[in-house]
């Protein structure tokens, strides 16, 4: 399966379906964070696409190289430093680039009959970073089973695990809900917050220190 994304800009919103990552995939998102990041405020990243399509997440793309994937994780790694906040709107099967995508946004949102699907290639589990967000995210409950053998995680469970914020029986209607509301946390604090936050899981208190009392300095100073 070689389609990835959907690349329509609709409004605050960007459309992640799935599959494995191309150059078209990263010049778009790219390019929707530096609108966003220029207007500011919340956007929402909408990850999946209806069950019963094509399974999102499996193999395909032959082109697909090491300068490729470092791209693309240079593109998700920009949504866990934009000083806007990112709404994950998990949509029927969420796999493949678009499971990546959700594990880097602030507030996560499912319906209940969503299935997040750890990307495979050659039936085996991607060993991208999104197995480094799924261990640093999974709760002390979560299971270690998506990791080892890419078993799927119903969005109940993931939110037990703490993939998921919220279950949502209306999930467009509870995002247009807390869209303003999750905007007003935008900003650099936004960022700085957040990067703490991430840091966090691979530092000593004495490495990570330094980094919270230039924070709180910068607040004093604000």
């Amino acid at each position: 399966m070689r389609e990835v994304f959907g690349t329509d800009v609709v409004g605050s919103g960007f459309d992640i379906v799935g599959g494995e990552p191309s150059w078209a995939a990263v010049t778009a998102l790219n390019e929707f964070y530096d609108r966003a990041e220029d207007l500011g405020g919340a956007v929402i990243l909408r990850c999946g696409r209806p069950s019963g399509s094509p399974q999102a997440g499996a193999d395909g793309g032959e082109d697909l190289d090491v300068h490729l994937i470092t791209k693309w994780e240079s593109a998700l790694r920009r949504i866990e430093r934009s000083p806007v906040v990112t709404i994950g709107m998990a949509l029927g099967d969420c796999g493949g680039t678009a499971l990546e995508a959700l594990l880097a946004t602030d507030y996560r949102i499912a319906a209940a009959d969503v299935v997040l699907r750890p990307p495979l290639r050659g039936g085996q589990l991607w060993p991208g970073m999104v197995v480094f967000r799924l261990a640093n995210q999974l709760s002390a409950g979560g299971s270690r089973l998506p990791i080892l053998f890419g078993d799927e995680i119903p969005a109940p469970r993931g939110a037990e695990w703490g993939l998921i914020d919220e279950v949502a029986e209306s999930v467009p209607e509870r995002v247009a809900e807390l869209q303003p509301l999750l905007a007003a946390y935008s900003g650099p604090e936004l960022a700085i917050r957040r990067r703490l936050m991430l840091d966090a899981s691979s530092q000593t208190f004495e490495e990570a220190l330094g980094a919270h009392l230039a924070a709180c300095d910068r607040r004093l100073r604000g």
